[in-house]
C-alpha cells in the first residue's frame, strides 16, 4: 500500500487585458513570451498570489476576473495550473530579473509571440473563454494533451 503523500505545484497564470483590449505578455528567459504565471506560495490565497505575481513580473495592478481553465501537469514535478482572466487597473509596465520584457499585444500577435506549445496551449482557452471551465491533463517532453474536460456544463 502506497502511503507517500502527493505533492503538487500551484501555479496561477493570467491573461489581462487593457481598456484596449490587448493581452499582457512577459518574456521569460527560457521559455519565451508567455501570460504572467507564478507559484502560489504557502500560506498564501490563490487571488493573493495571482495579484503578486502580475504585480512582480510586470509592475502593474489587476483586477482578478473569472477562473477559465485548470491545467494537470501529470509528469513530475506534477503542477495544478489554474488560469484566470484579468483586466489592468493600474501601474505603468516595469521588467524584472525574471523577465525582462513586458508589454501589451493585439489578441494575433500574443498567439504569433507566445511559441512555447504548453504556454500557447494555454492561451488560446482564456483568449476564447466562454464561461465553462476548461480542464486538460498533459505532459510536456514532448507536449501531449492525455485528457480534456469541459466543466460545469
Amino acid at each position: 500500500m502506497k502511503t507517500d503523500t502527493p505533492k503538487h505545484i500551484i501555479v496561477v497564470s493570467c491573461l489581462i487585458r487593457d481598456a484596449a483590449d490587448q493581452v499582457l505578455l512577459v518574456r521569460h528567459h527560457r521559455r519565451g513570451w508567455e501570460m504572467p504565471q507564478g507559484k502560489v506560495e504557502e500560506g498564501e490565497s490563490l487571488t493573493e498570489a495571482l495579484h503578486r505575481e502580475v504585480l512582480e513580473e510586470t509592475g502593474v495592478t489587476v483586477e482578478a476576473g473569472p477562473l477559465a481553465a485548470v491545467w494537470s501537469k501529470l509528469s513530475p514535478p506534477s503542477a495544478l495550473i489554474l488560469g484566470f482572466l484579468a483586466r489592468y487597473r493600474s501601474g505603468e509596465l516595469t521588467t524584472s530579473d525574471e523577465c525582462p520584457e513586458v508589454g501589451w499585444f493585439e489578441t494575433s500577435r500574443a498567439l504569433e509571440l507566445v511559441t512555447h506549445p504548453v504556454n500557447h496551449d494555454r492561451l488560446r482557452p482564456l483568449l476564447d473563454f466562454s464561461g465553462k471551465i476548461l480542464y486538460r491533463a498533459y505532459t510536456p517532453d514532448p507536449y501531449q494533451v492525455h485528457g480534456e474536460e469541459i466543466l460545469g456544463g
